[in-house]
Order: structure tokens, then sequence, then C-alpha cells
């Protein structure tokens, strides 16, 4: 994705001074008929350029598989384009120094809210047939912070999203309304085990509503 210039510039503006690292665009088909929004890129994505490309992408891949779909028929971004870091020391018990590490942490209420207009613009380019946020911040970014994705995950809604409005500073709900489907973030079963089979089973319900919409139009 090629983003205006004036939209970067207004972003990098915002977020001086914050522990973000490099720029990762979204990645995808013009018109894809879904678009996957996460969190933000972490270190290996980075690196590599390529959306989920560490252990969370090994995931995505598999349920990804078994649901029929494949990557490249997917458009795939975040909330925020940059990588947040965490900056902690600690000792190393086999040396004895003390060590300063930069993990990925969650992006900040405000750091989502500065790359705002950049997932309006995606949204507005790509037009997809459904919006898939991945996790809580995906999901709140689109709908606000009552959203929970442990209560809306595997549910298909139709609803306004939150936009930017630049005059008024503020995100606004839209006047249109949209198709989501909102879906645990992969690493979350790195966390919770048990999620596995409940984030695999939203996955083939997806397929089905796909190639159900498909047959009707």
């Amino acid at each position: 994705m090629d983003y205006p210039t004036n939209l970067v510039e207004a972003v990098s503006q915002k977020v001086q001074g914050h522990n973000l690292e490099g720029f990762l665009s979204g990645q995808g088909p013009k018109h894809a008929p879904l678009m996957l929004i996460a969190e933000a890129p972490g270190a290996t994505e980075i690196k590599t350029a390529i959306p989920f490309s560490g252990r969370s992408g090994k995931k995505l891949d598999g349920w990804l598989a078994e649901a029929g779909l494949e990557r490249k028929e997917i458009y795939i971004t975040s909330a925020v384009r940059s990588r947040p870091f965490a900056i902690k020391k600690q000792l190393n018990k086999r040396t004895g120094i003390i060590e300063t590490k930069y993990p990925n942490r969650a992006p900040t209420k405000n750091e989502v809210f500065a790359f705002a207009p950049l997932l309006d613009y995606e949204i507005k380019t790509i037009q997809p047939k459904i919006l898939v946020p991945m996790g809580n911040i995906g999901l709140q970014r689109l709908l606000g912070n009552t959203y929970r994705i442990s209560a809306y995950h595997g549910k298909l809604l139709h609803l306004p999203i939150l936009t930017y409005v630049k005059e008024k500073k503020q995100l606004v709900a839209s006047s249109d309304l949209y198709t989501l489907f909102p879906i645990y973030h992969p690493a979350a079963i790195f966390y919770n085990q048990k999620l596995e089979a409940i984030i695999q089973r939203d996955w083939l319900l997806l397929a089905k509503i796909i190639k159900k919409n498909s047959q009707n139009n």
C-alpha cells in the first residue's frame, strides 16, 4: 500500500518521541474481500517487512489453509504501522552484566489514534467486504473501547465504524454501516492454549460466510 505522503508525515509528527520502530505498510490485493486488522507489527515483521512473519504468522497460515483461504487473497494491516517497544534492563545471570532489552509491547491508545488516518485510507482504498479485527486493539479501534474480543469474536456485525475527523481531531462513528467479523489475535494462544479450538472454529465459520456471500453475488 502506498499512502499519501501528507498522511504519513502527519502521523510521524504525532508519534515523535514515542518508542516506535520502523514502518510496515499494509499488504494485499486491492478490493480484497477480507481486511485483517491486527494491533501492530512486531520485531520480526519490521525485519522481514512481511506481516505475520513470526510465530503468530505460522498459526494464522494454518487456520487460513484449513478455511480454504490464502494470504494472496487477503489484505493485512494493523491499527499501528510501527513496532511499539518497551525498554527494560535486566541482569544477565551468566555474565553478571545488566543488559538493555527492547521487547514488543501493545500500542497505546494515543498511538492507535495517531495512526487512525492511515487505516481509514486503507479501508476506503481496499473496500473489503468484511473487516476482520484481530484482538481487542483492532476491535476497539473500529468500534470503541466498550467492545471486547471475548464477547464479540465469531459474530457477524453490521455497524458504523470509527473514523478520524480532522476538523474535530477525534474519532467519530461513520454514517455508513460496515460488516465486521471479530476474531482473536493468533498470539492469544501463546497465553491461553484453550483458545486455539475457538479461533479455528471462528475461521471455519468465516470461510462459510465468505462462500455463502460469493454464491449470492
